[in-house]
């Protein structure tokens, strides 16, 4: 395999190591905040802010374990016929399937973008325009300018009602992470056709 594609491999898959590492940390923080509910609702009132920092804790829990999880292979597989194929077979199998997974990552990445920018207050159709504006307004004019592009943000409808675009923003960039780890894995199920290891 071309060293560029080794390269690439290895540098997403330190990338999705460590920041898979980082967020299997993140189930102390959701039990610390799962716990201080349960007490607050015995003891005191309940707190506002516990169920959405619960949920979006585990949001970020999944989205950017996710990636580190396809990596170790660790996904489920319906395996009738899988666990008898030949090495070669089997990469066959999962460069075609990946084909597939990349699609459906590269669908649900363009509708979390949308999702997002809909969060930062911009109601176009074309939200890969909207960020291309922002970054560049933010480039050029910095902070101000950025902000000049921001419209009314989302909020949540409970009566805590944080902002919803962190969490989105979040979610863009798992589903991110989990593409370039699928592209990675589709490399490396080449290389086995081949009979490289990568």
């Amino acid at each position: 395999m071309p060293k560029l594609i080794c390269a690439f491999v290895h540098g997403v898959d330190a990338m999705n190591r460590f920041i898979g590492r980082i967020a299997m940390y993140l189930i102390f923080v959701l039990v610390g905040v799962l716990l201080w509910s349960s007490i607050s609702k015995t003891v005191f009132l309940p707190s506002l802010w516990t169920l959405e920092t619960a949920q979006f804790v585990m949001v970020g829990y999944y989205i950017l374990g996710g990636p580190y999880s396809i990596q170790l292979g660790s996904n489920v597989r319906m395996d009738l016929f899988y666990g008898g194929w030949s090495p070669k077979t089997k990469a066959w199998v999962d460069a075609f399937t990946v084909l597939f997974l990349m699609f459906y990552l590269g669908v649900l990445l363009y509708g979390a973008l949308g999702s997002l920018a809909y969060a930062m207050g911009y109601f176009g159709v074309q939200p890969l325009e909207y960020f291309a504006e922002f970054f560049g307004a933010l480039m050029t004019g910095g902070f101000e300018a950025a902000g000049a592009k921001l419209g009314y943000l989302e909020r949540s409808s409970t009566a805590w009602r944080p902002f919803l675009w962190p969490v989105k923003l979040l979610l863009a960039f798992g589903i991110l992470l989990m593409l370039l780890q699928t592209l990675a894995e589709f490399f490396r199920d080449l290389g086995r056709i081949r009979g490289v290891e990568i």
